[in-house]
């Protein structure tokens, strides 16, 4: 069956509701938010793990306003927005793995208090903004996109947690390291699944015609 792409197809109206665009509303917010916290608690503390999480919840503020400038578009308008979030992710996923490598050379042990505090904060947020987009996990490429970059956001907080408690307890950077490397995996996988998605709405396969039987 051929894609759907005009606007009275039920996944536009889905990507067009007013739930839909309150929630995206909602999830820009608490992104934007919470940038500034982390990136300037990341910088205090010297924690990459935190700076990374930080550059996650820019990335994703900018995802969640594209959703919303696409959201009742056409299905191939979405789905080259998702093509640009997955990009972004893939970005950042290379980014983190670079200011690891450099932490790692440099050798600064971070703050694991602030680490901490700042993580818990970070993860009651993510997860009711994950809780709150959980419904919209089945919709097209565009809305899996904002649940998978929630999803995410919530483990990438876990972790934070994770390596604020190694941190205080090896008294080194390690933990903060191996947590970096983690996000910026959980990063660049996303990306690729939501990247192969929205290729798949922009180019979806056909079955091959059958030969008449001889």
């Amino acid at each position: 069956m051929p894609c759907c792409s005009s606007e009275d197809c039920p996944s536009s109206r889905a990507s067009n509701s007013p739930r839909w665009r309150r929630a995206l509303w909602i999830a820009l917010a608490v992104n934007g938010a919470f940038f500034i916290v982390e990136i300037v608690a990341g910088a205090t503390a010297g924690s990459v793990s935190l700076q990374a999480d930080a550059l996650d919840f820019l990335g994703d503020s900018a995802n969640y306003a594209i959703s919303l400038g696409v959201a009742g578009m056409a299905l191939a308008w979405r789905a080259r927005a998702s093509l640009v979030k997955g990009a972004t992710m893939a970005l950042f996923g290379l980014w983190v793995l670079g200011a690891t490598a450099y932490s790692a050379y440099v050798g600064v042990v971070p703050d694991a208090p602030v680490m901490g505090v700042v993580g818990t904060l970070a993860l009651a947020a993510n997860v009711g903004v994950a809780l709150m987009l959980y419904r919209f996990r089945d919709g097209d490429s565009n809305m899996r996109s904002v649940w998978i970059c929630s999803r995410n956001d919530a483990i990438g907080n876990v972790a934070v947690m994770f390596a604020a408690l190694g941190v205080f307890g090896t008294r080194s950077s390690w933990p903060d390291l191996v947590v970096g490397t983690i996000m910026a995996t959980l990063a660049l996988t996303g990306a690729w699944q939501i990247l192969r998605h929205a290729l798949a709405e922009l180019f979806p396969r056909t079955p091959p015609h059958l030969s008449p039987a001889e």
